[in-house]
């Protein structure tokens, strides 16, 4: 399971939409760890000031790990993170994720960072299994 619902919000859930705000709190609480990496890079891109900033450092643990494919791999959490943070979510390897700025989301950086080159030039023997 990929978040824990609480009862409330599943019963706002099935009488209508939910805002973002409780759902973004709901993946706050199921996902701390994934959240910890996406409110750090979207804080760094904010403070730097330039077109992106990255994690890529592998997670602890297989269960962090899954938190991070978990955020991710949804559209209705990764869609979340963005428009929670102001900011364009890009993901390598299950575990380099980095917060671009919405200028720079079409830009060449964020493209070459997406593109099937920048996966390929990302691959270490030992990320293989993640």
């Amino acid at each position: 399971m990929s978040l824990n619902v609480p009862t409330e919000l599943l019963r706002r859930a099935e009488h209508g939409e939910v805002d973002d705000a409780a759902f973004v709190a709901c993946v706050r609480e199921s996902l701390p760890y994934a959240w910890k990496v996406v409110s750090e890079v979207a804080a760094e891109v904010a403070a730097k000031g330039g077109e992106y900033a990255d994690h890529a450092v592998p997670p602890p643990s297989e269960s962090e790990r899954g938190e991070l494919l978990r955020a991710l791999a949804s559209d209705a959490i990764r869609g979340g993170l963005e428009r929670h943070f102001g900011v364009k979510l890009a993901f390598q390897n299950c575990h380099r994720v980095a917060a671009f700025t919405p200028k720079a989301a079409g830009g060449a950086t964020y493209q070459e960072f997406v593109s099937p080159r920048g996966q390929l030039l990302n691959q270490t023997p030992e990320l293989r299994n993640c």
